[in-house]
C-alpha cells in the first residue's frame, strides 16, 4: 500500500510538472553580450585602451544581467570564430549587445572593424582592407537571422585613419566611421564620435583613466537607474562633447534609433514603474525582419537634426528652423566662433510643453555671406541638444525660394491688358527671374519659340525690376492664345513648367511641348500646361496689376 501511494504521488507530481511545462514559454528571454577590444595590431598603429574598454564594458553589462563574452586582440580567424560563438549563444527573442573597441575604417559608406592582423595598405589597395576586416553591417544581419528582439551595437572605433604613413598616400577614406542611418527595426546603435570625427583615447598625456573618453562615460551612464537607451545616449553625447571641448577637440557621439519602444537596461523610470499593472505583459520590441537586399551607402545626414527653410524678402532673409522634438529654448550662431544667441519666445503656448513656444525663426541681413549656421535647443528634459550645422548658401536658397513661389502662382505668370492692341505682361516672371534659367513664349503656338528678355539676377535686391526693363510684349489683336515655358535653374537636371493663355475656355493638361521638355521628362518631371481665358483676365485683372501699370507702365 505504501508503495502504491508513493507511485501515485510520483505520478501526480509528474502530471503537474508536465502541465507547468506546457504553460511556460519554450524559451526564456535572456541578455547576451559580446565585447571585443583590439590593441595589439601588427601592421597598423597599436592602441592603448581598447582592451581595457572591452573589459570595463563587460563588467558593466554583467551588472545589468547580461551573459558576457569578452574577446581580446582578435585576428581575422579568431574574430570569425568569436562571432560564430556569439551566434550560437543568441536565441530568438533575446536582447543582444555587441560592443567593439579598436580600429575601424570607412570605405564608400561601409564600416569595417579591423582585426589585429589586418595588412598594411596604401592608395589603390582598398580591396586588401575590404577582404581582411569584418563588415559592421554583417554583425547586424547575423543578429537579424537569429531573430533577436533587441539588438544594441556600440562602436568605440572612430579613431584616426590607421593606414596613414608619413611620406605615403593613405587608403581613401579619412578618419572616423560612416553613419548607419538605414538600420532595420529593433536595432539601436551608438558611435563614439560623429561622422568623420575622431574619438579621443585620453584628454591629455596626464589623463591616467584606463578607458577612452567615450567608454568611461557610456559605461557609467548605462548603470543609471530609470534611463532608457535614448537618454543614456543623449547624456553620453553631452558629457563627451563637453569633455572634448576642454582640449579644443570636436567629438560628438551619435546614436541611431530604430526601436519600437523604450528599452531600459537598469529598470524603468519611477513614474512608469508606479503606473505599471502586474497583469500587463512586459512590453516587447518587434523582432528584426529577415535580411533584405544589400543596402546602399548611407547618407551623411543626421537623422535627428533640425532643418531650415530660407525665405528672401526686401529686408533680407528669414530662416525658420523645424525641430522634431518639443523645445524649451532655441539658440544659434553663424560659424564656429561667434557667441550663441537666443531666438526668444512667441506670445503663444506650446501644448506639448505647456510653456511659451520658442521663436523658431531668425533674420539675416540681405548681404549675409554663405556660412554654416549652428543651431541648438533645450529639450523637455532640460538637456542641451546640438549644435547642429545647417549650411546657408544665399544663391541656392534664393533659387529654391523663388521657384517655390513660381510653382504656387503658375496661374499668374501672364497678365493681359488691352491698350492700343493686346499687351501680355510677364511681371511675375521678371520678379522671380533668379530661379529661371530661360523663359520662352509662343504666339498662337503650343511650342514656345521666342526667348523672353530678362534682366540679370541681382542677388542684392533680387525681386526688384530695373527701371529700364520692359516686362510686357505687344501682341497682334488677332492673337488667339499664348504659351510660355520656364526652365528653372538647377544644378543637376533642369525642371520646367509650361503655362499658356488662351482666348476661350479653361483646361489643364499634362503635355510635353518641346525638345527641352523631353529632356525634363527623362529626368522624371512632367510639364504642367495651363490655358487661361484671356477675356476673363481682362475683366478681372490680378491684384496689383493695374497698380503696376499706373505707376510707370505703358
Amino acid at each position: 500500500m505504501k508503495n502504491w501511494l508513493s507511485f501515485g504521488a510520483a505520478l501526480a507530481l509528474g502530471m503537474l510538472a508536465s502541465l507547468l511545462a506546457l504553460t511556460e514559454p519554450a524559451h526564456a528571454e535572456k541578455r547576451v553580450a559580446l565585447v571585443i577590444g583590439n590593441n595589439d595590431y601588427r601592421n597598423v598603429p597599436k592602441l592603448q585602451k581598447a582592451v581595457n574598454d572591452a573589459r570595463t564594458m563587460g563588467e558593466t553589462l554583467k551588472q545589468l544581467g547580461f551573459s558576457v563574452m569578452v574577446a581580446e586582440n582578435q585576428t581575422r580567424q579568431a574574430f570569425s570564430e568569436t562571432l560564430l560563438a556569439f551566434d550560437k549563444a543568441v536565441e530568438p527573442g533575446d536582447t543582444a549587445f555587441f560592443f567593439y573597441a579598436g580600429h575601424g575604417f570607412e570605405i564608400a559608406g561601409q564600416n569595417f572593424l579591423l582585426p589585429t592582423d589586418v595588412p598594411a595598405a596604401s592608395e589603390g589597395q582598398e580591396e586588401l582592407v575590404r577582404d581582411a576586416p569584418v563588415l559592421a553591417d554583417r554583425v547586424i544581419e547575423r543578429l537579424q537571422n537569429k531573430k533577436v528582439r533587441t539588438a544594441i551595437l556600440v562602436f568605440d572605433a572612430c579613431r584616426n585613419n590607421p593606414f596613414e604613413r608619413a611620406g605615403t598616400r593613405a587608403v581613401a577614406g579619412g578618419g572616423g566611421l560612416a553613419p548607419m542611418t538605414q538600420l532595420p527595426e529593433g536595432v539601436f546603435s551608438v558611435f563614439s564620435a560623429g561622422p568623420r570625427q575622431t574619438a579621443l583615447d585620453r584628454l591629455s598625456n596626464n589623463d591616467d583613466n584606463p578607458n577612452s573618453v567615450f567608454t568611461r562615460t557610456f559605461s557609467r551612464e548605462l548603470l543609471q537607474p530609470g534611463e532608457n537607451l535614448v537618454q543614456v545616449a543623449q547624456h553620453t553625447r553631452r558629457i563627451v562633447s563637453e569633455m572634448a571641448e576642454t582640449v579644443s577637440h570636436k567629438q560628438i557621439p551619435v546614436y541611431f534609433d530604430q526601436m519600437v519602444d523604450d528599452v531600459f537596461l537598469n529598470g524603468v523610470a519611477k513614474g512608469q514603474a508606479d503606473a505599471a499593472r502586474p497583469a500587463d505583459p512586459p512590453q516587447k520590441v518587434a523582432a528584426l525582419p529577415p535580411v533584405a537586399a544589400p543596402r546602399t551607402a548611407p547618407s551623411n545626414d543626421s537623422i535627428n537634426a533640425p532643418i531650415a527653410m530660407f525665405s528672401r524678402h526686401n529686408g533680407g532673409w528669414t530662416v525658420v528652423f523645424s525641430i522634431a522634438d518639443p523645445a524649451l529654448r532655441i539658440s544659434w550662431r553663424m560659424g564656429e566662433t561667434s557667441e550663441f544667441r537666443e531666438t526668444g519666445f512667441l506670445d503663444t503656448l506650446d501644448p506639448r510643453t505647456r510653456k511659451r513656444m520658442p521663436n523658431p525663426s531668425i533674420e539675416l541681413a540681405a548681404d549675409a555671406p554663405a556660412a554654416t549656421i549652428q543651431v541648438r535647443y533645450v529639450d523637455t528634459s532640460g538637456e542641451l541638444q546640438g549644435p547642429f550645422p545647417i549650411r546657408f548658401d544665399p544663391e541656392a536658397a534664393l533659387i529654391h525660394d523663388q521657384r517655390k513661389i513660381l510653382d504656387m502662382t503658375a496661374t499668374s505668370w501672364l497678365s493681359f491688358r488691352e491698350l492700343n492692341g493686346l499687351l501680355v505682361y510677364y511681371t511675375q516672371l521678371m520678379s522671380y527671374r533668379c530661379a529661371i534659367r530661360e523663359a520662352r513664349i509662343g504666339i498662337d503656338s503650343a511650342v514656345p519659340d521666342q526667348v523672353l528678355k530678362m534682366p540679370p539676377c541681382d542677388l542684392r535686391d533680387p525681386s526688384a525690376i530695373p527701371h529700364e526693363a520692359v516686362p510686357y510684349l505687344k501682341l497682334p489683336p488677332s492673337t488667339q492664345f499664348v504659351s510660355v515655358e520656364l526652365t528653372y535653374r538647377e544644378a543637376v537636371c533642369p525642371r520646367s513648367r509650361a503655362s499658356g493663355a488662351r482666348l476661350r475656355g479653361y483646361r489643364k493638361v499634362v503635355a510635353i511641348v518641346s525638345h527641352a521638355a523631353k529632356k525634363v521628362f527623362e529626368c522624371g518631371t512632367l510639364w504642367d500646361s495651363m490655358f487661361l481665358d484671356v477675356s476673363a483676365s481682362l475683366r478681372n485683372p490680378p491684384h496689383g496689376f493695374w497698380n503696376f501699370v499706373s505707376a510707370g507702365g505703358t
